[in-house]
C-alpha cells in the first residue's frame, strides 16, 4: 500500500510528459508536415525534460538523489524506452491501418509501465549511506 502515493504521482508526472510528446508529435505533423518518426523523436526530447522534472522533484524525491546521479541513470533508462518507442512505433506505423496518434498512445502507454518499475528501482535510488 505504501506504493500507491508513488504510483500516483509517477502518472500524473508520466501522463504531463507523455501529453507534451503527445502534442508535439501532433502539432509538428499536422501543423507542419513533419514525418511521424522525426516528430516522435522532438516530443521524446521536451517530454524527457518534463519527465526527470517531475519525477526527481515530485515522485522519487523522498529517495534524495542527487539530480547529478539520477539523470544519466535516468536518461539512460529514457533512452532505451524510447528505442523501444520508436521502434514498435515504426513497426506499427508500417504493418498497421491504424491512424498514427491512436499507435502513439498505445505505445506510450505500453512503454510507461516498463519505465515506472525501473525508475523506481534504479534511477532515482538515493545514494547509500556511507
Amino acid at each position: 500500500m505504501t506504493h500507491w502515493p508513488t504510483l500516483a504521482s509517477f502518472v500524473l508526472v508520466g501522463c504531463c510528459a507523455a501529453a507534451v510528446h503527445f502534442a508535439a508529435v501532433v502539432w509538428l505533423v499536422a501543423g507542419h508536415g513533419w514525418l511521424p518518426l522525426l516528430a516522435n523523436v522532438a516530443g521524446w526530447c521536451l517530454a524527457f525534460c518534463v519527465s526527470f522534472l517531475g519525477q526527481w522533484r515530485l515522485t522519487f524525491r523522498s529517495r534524495q538523489a542527487r539530480w547529478q546521479d539520477a539523470m544519466p541513470r535516468f536518461l539512460t533508462l529514457s533512452l532505451a524506452g524510447f528505442a523501444m518507442n520508436e521502434t514498435a512505433y515504426a513497426a506499427f506505423l508500417r504493418w498497421s491501418g491504424v491512424r498514427y496518434d491512436v499507435l502513439l498512445a498505445l505505445v506510450l502507454l505500453g512503454v510507461a509501465a516498463i519505465t515506472y518499475v525501473l525508475s523506481s528501482r534504479w534511477a532515482f535510488r538515493g545514494s547509500r549511506p556511507r
